[in-house]
């Protein structure tokens, strides 16, 4: 793949085979973040599991003390008789049938969804589509629920979904390269704490294999899990 000059630059100030501690880790990673736009930092965490049994299919929510320095578009899946207490509550879109038949025909202009029990064998419809796009409504993120205002609430203000890739990977924005170093590290260290929590019980050797910090055009830099895993604990 070709590198832009700007990359090329960027890249010589990381030491790929050296493992940061945190602190260390976010001031390279806010130094590389040289776009020309507010880049996104992003923390991936290798486990130890394996997602092809249920018991070790790690997903969940995390509520990030400081968000994420991102709008969230919603949408949320409801009778008409909600859709005013929707609307008051935040949230960019609501309704229902007009809705599936728009996903149907490919519109995702929305980052979270959020359905009503009721209606969820309406949004089954859509399930093949919503779901490897990690979109479709699940009780136990939180987004299938009839307390509408308060999921609202929480997505809005940075509650985010996660799940592992088919390889046990976990891909997760922490916030903003404009963030300050302080705000980062809470962020980042309130999201390991949250997976931490989620180990399997099922899950042999080591769960937490490897960790990497890295913004939108930046370079990964590695992260000392040994000593951050220490602190979590």
């Amino acid at each position: 793949m070709k590198q832009s000059k700007r990359f090329r630059a960027v890249i010589t100030k990381v030491d790929r085979r050296t493992e940061y501690d945190l602190d260390a880790a976010i001031a390279k990673v806010k130094e590389c973040a040289t776009a020309k736009f507010d880049e996104t930092v992003e923390i991936t965490i290798g486990l130890g599991v394996d997602p092809r049994k249920a018991d070790q299919m790690i997903r969940g929510t995390v509520s990030l003390p400081h968000g994420i320095g991102k709008t969230v578009k919603l949408l949320v899946l409801c009778r008409e008789d909600r859709w005013k207490e929707v609307t008051d509550a935040g949230a960019d879109f609501v309704g229902l049938d007009e809705y599936i038949t728009k996903i149907q025909g490919g519109w995702f202009d929305i980052q979270s969804i959020i359905a009503t029990p009721d209606v969820m064998p309406v949004v089954g419809k859509v399930g093949k589509i919503l779901g490897p796009r990690g979109l479709m409504p699940n009780p136990k993120t939180g987004t299938v629920t009839n307390d509408l205002a308060t999921a609202i609430k929480e997505i809005k203000a940075g509650r985010l979904s996660f799940r592992v890739d088919k390889y046990g990977i976990l891909h997760i924005p922490v916030g903003k390269a404009s963030f300050t170093k302080d705000v980062l590290k809470e962020n980042i260290l309130s999201l390991i704490h949250t997976v931490q929590r989620m180990k399997p019980q099922s899950a042999k050797g080591q769960y937490v294999k490897a960790m990497t910090l890295s913004s939108t055009m930046g370079p990964g830099v590695k992260l000392n899990k040994t000593v951050i895993m220490a602190g979590i604990k």
